[in-house]
């Protein structure tokens, strides 16, 4: 007996009433994306592995996939490679493309090889799935999609502003209320590993201090003393552990602990812009938040920081991320091109929206009306009207088949189809139509304009 067939760990297949669900989701975001003036690109699923490689720092270099070369892979592998076994030598020997790890570094990639028919500022959106060999978990696949809005090109600070703005325009759309956007500045966290002498242990600091929340004050500053830090360095930065109030009051916090750090003041005075200013145009859903021991990907980026997450009644991680930086081109040879981006947590999500059970009952996969099959002319006849209300743009459909009317009722009830059109002989002759509403049992006559009106 052949074995059932399987997915690989990590990977989903979607049902029609889940696909459903996840166009909505990605329809709110990209009407909000193309309202605010980003445009849509796509990038190939797979690029070549020199592109990817080395992105991403040695753990995210483990979690590409790569794609064996086509035919006899191994006839250009390196024998000694090969025989010793050295598994990262020989990669490179037998696979020279790998499947996307972000939309990020494919976009910076587009721009350079397209920069000459780029109009810049460039705004894109790009809404494509991505793919890491990560341990699957709630919330973590190995196959999933992104969704992410970006600007290059400009240094203002107005387009952070935005993107706060975008973000609280999407969760509003979707009903997500009490949606904090955390925020903070990469000049901050190197200002402060500065103040307290700590530069070159810039990295070990930011990892333990963004521990706080999971291990709290004495765990944080044990870490920090087993990477080196020291004692005096951290009683600089007690602040850090009790760091309340408003925005406003952090900011004045982050003054005068960091009045010693040209680069420190910057990161500052930068949060202060953005935050003075979202704050005085306003957010209809969301809480803008000032998080010091926000730190996402300190290699990656050089400004403003964004984290998303849920309603505190959810639990799950972040649902949405990004943030400034100002040479991601440069890996590609385009110096001084900065940019500033976020992305949406699609998978995430839709966990949360269907947890607090806030997808429309209109979003739905499938027709509005079943037509009933009773034989060939009264299909011809049902045809005739199907047409036409499919060019009005409602779903419809017709039984295939003239099977028992019961089977039909049943398929309907199953497909969660909420009307039924009947027609016989009785309504053929006086050119009418019999729906019925199968949650109520209702049934009425109506003609061709009143049909239409009741399944708009």
């Amino acid at each position: 007996m052949a074995s059932k067939p399987s997915i690989p760990k990590g990977t989903r297949d979607f049902s029609p009433a889940e696909v459903a669900k996840r166009q909505y989701i990605i329809q709110i975001i990209k009407s909000n994306f193309e309202k605010f003036g980003f445009q849509p690109i796509e990038t190939p699923s797979f690029e070549n592995s020199e592109t990817l490689m080395g992105k991403y720092g040695e753990e995210g270099d483990r979690l590409i996939f790569k794609i064996l070369n086509s035919g006899d892979y191994l006839a250009k592998a390196n024998a000694t490679h090969l025989e010793n076994k050295d598994s990262t030598k020989l990669t490179s020997s037998i696979s020279e493309k790998a499947l996307r790890y972000d939309l990020t570094v494919p976009f910076a990639r587009y721009v350079v090889q397209h920069q000459n028919d780029i109009e810049f500022p460039f705004k894109r959106y790009q809404i494509q799935p991505v793919w890491r060999a990560d341990r699957p978990q709630k919330g973590r696949f190995r196959e999933f999609f992104q969704c992410d809005a970006d600007v290059v090109g400009s240094k203002s600070l107005w387009q952070e502003v935005e993107l706060v703005q975008l973000y609280d325009t999407v969760f509003t759309a979707l009903g997500l209320e009490g949606v904090t956007i955390k925020i903070n500045n990469r000049k901050i966290l190197s200002g402060i590993a500065e103040v307290i002498g700590a530069s070159d242990k810039l990295i070990d600091f930011t990892v333990a201090l963004d521990k706080l929340d999971k291990i709290g004050e004495d765990g944080v500053k044990k870490e920090m003393i087993e990477k080196g830090i020291s004692e005096e360095a951290i009683a600089k930065v007690q602040p850090l552990f009790n760091f309340t109030g408003t925005i406003s009051e952090k900011i004045n916090q982050l003054s005068v602990l960091l009045a010693e750090s040209e680069e420190g003041i910057k990161g500052v005075e930068e949060l202060r812009f953005i935050c003075d200013n979202v704050t005085a145009l306003g957010l209809s859903t969301a809480i803008l938040d000032l998080d010091v021991t926000l730190a996402r990907g300190l290699n990656y980026y050089t400004g403003a920081i964004f984290e998303v997450a849920p309603p505190k009644s959810v639990s799950m991680g972040s649902i949405g991320g990004g943030g400034r930086y100002d040479d991601l081109t440069g890996i590609f040879g385009l110096k001084n091109m900065s940019g500033v981006g976020i992305s949406f947590g699609l998978d995430r999500i839709y966990l949360v929206v269907e947890e607090l059970n806030l997808f429309p009952d209109t979003v739905r996969a499938t027709s509005k009306a079943l037509f009933i099959n009773y034989g060939e002319k009264e299909a011809f006849y049902a045809m005739k009207a199907i047409k036409e209300l499919r060019n009005s743009g409602l779903k419809v459909e017709l039984y295939p088949d003239n099977a028992k009317v019961a089977k039909q009722f049943q398929h309907a009830d199953k497909r969660n189809i909420p009307f039924a059109v009947i027609v016989g002989d009785q309504e053929m002759n006086t050119n009418t139509f019999s729906l019925k509403n199968l949650s109520t049992g209702e049934q009425v006559s109506l003609d061709f304009e009143g049909l239409k009106k009741r399944l708009a």
